[in-house]
């Protein structure tokens, strides 16, 4: 089921000065639940989109519904444009080094002047502190805020796979847009929110910075942790394919124990607790590996879902392409240069109904003449400013630059 009717956010404007991850995302969210989002670009158009390697995906994940405009910001006809834009906006997004925006002219206090109700978003490295003016990255954050340590193996840090702190530090920006959003109807004035990659981190590893409280001694990295339950491993099973499997209750040790014959676990008293079964871990783990080992992984799951206990195969990204759940609504088709795919809608329902794609990702000034008509310019103004450089449009049947 997917949304047809007004989106939530539908009555919003957001100009949008971002590129790579961190600064997209709050722009995405934002658009996806109904706001009209204007992405400024250069006029060659943001490097992100032309990324490779391992970013070769951020542009087309993190800038659908989204229009384009592509704009010479270091231009006085520029600068004007781009601040007729924000004067009638809601919100402002970016997510460049420190002093970026001031020095272009588009900073908070020059922006609030124009614009008393403008919730201006900034999304940086870090928050105010003796860190504030250094220039970051998600993996640079996920090392110094413990994340990698925390991930990888005891003398092998590694990052996580996937540019999470950009993306939750994102998202924590729109959290703190909502709620200026929401005050804005009591004091009719905007707000300046920052959330930042150090303090994301942070936040997310403030579990083991409570554990260590909690049990007096530093935590180990996850890789070799110490499990609070006595089955949450990957199993082994036919063929040499994986499984996952948690049980993390004495309830489910029951029903888990049934469905797999155990009867001499589910009648052994000293099992009943999972305090108890912790401490047997080294008895009850090759009694399951040796059941698991016999059972092709489509019965494994079968019958583990039957039971009602969590498991998961070991995926890999290419797989979610196929997966039969996320096709029944939660992959968006989206046209790319290189031609269209699938990829994830937002993680949430309102109503029962998924969000949808009402524009695809857009070629470089895609939007230029339609975002400019709305803010008032003729089109002969718009030419013009075409003719003289300061505005690019991209033309039906070019490639992007």
């Amino acid at each position: 089921m997917a949304l047809h009717d007004a989106l939530p956010l539908q009555n919003l404007k957001v100009v949008e000065f971002t590129h790579m991850v961190m600064g997209p995302t709050a722009g995405l969210v934002l658009a996806d639940l109904g706001a009209q989002v204007t992405k400024v670009e250069p006029l060659s158009g943001d490097k992100t989109r032309n990324l490779k390697g391992s970013g070769a995906g951020y542009f087309p994940m993190y800038n659908r519904n989204k229009r384009s405009l592509c704009i010479d910001l270091k231009s006085e006809e520029g600068q004007a444009v781009a601040k007729e834009l924000i004067a009638k906006a809601d919100i402002l997004i970016e997510n460049f080094r420190p002093g970026a925006m001031d020095k272009l002219g588009f900073g908070y206090e020059a922006m609030r002047q124009i614009n008393p109700t403008l919730i201006y978003c900034s999304l940086k490295g870090f928050l105010t502190g003796p860190y504030e003016n250094r220039t970051a990255l998600d993996e640079v954050t996920q090392m110094m805020g413990g994340l990698a340590y925390m991930t990888g193996l005891p003398d092998k840090p590694m990052r996580a796979g996937s540019s999470v702190i950009d993306i939750t530090g994102g998202m924590f920006g729109v959290i703190g847009v909502l709620a200026a959003l929401q005050e804005r109807q009591t004091t009719g004035k905007g707000r300046h929110i920052t959330s930042s990659l150090f303090e994301t981190t942070a936040f997310m590893v403030g579990q083991h910075m409570a554990q260590e409280c909690v049990l007096g001694e530093a935590p180990p990295p996850m890789s070799v942790r110490r499990s609070a339950w006595s089955v949450y491993d990957i199993f082994y099973c036919k063929d040499d394919e994986r499984v996952f499997v948690g049980v993390v209750s004495d309830g489910l040790w029951k029903r888990f124990c049934a469905e797999f014959a155990f009867t001499e676990f589910a009648n052994d008293e000293q099992l009943d607790t999972n305090a108890q079964r912790v401490t047997q871990r080294e008895r009850i783990m090759p009694v399951i590996n040796a059941a698991f080992v016999e059972l092709d992984k489509a019965t494994l799951m079968a019958r583990l879902e039957k039971a009602g206990i969590p498991f998961a195969p070991i995926n890999t990204p290419s797989d979610l392409f196929t997966d039969p759940h996320l096709n029944d609504g939660g992959l968006l088709d989206v046209t790319t240069p290189q031609g269209k795919t699938k990829l994830p809608s937002l993680p949430i329902e309102i109503d029962g109904a998924r969000t949808l794609l009402h524009h695809d990702l857009p070629l470089p000034g895609e939007d230029s003449v339609t975002v400019l008509q709305e803010a008032g310019y003729s089109l002969e103004e718009i030419e013009q400013l075409i003719a003289n450089g300061t505005i690019f449009r991209q033309l039906p049947g070019r490639d992007n630059p």
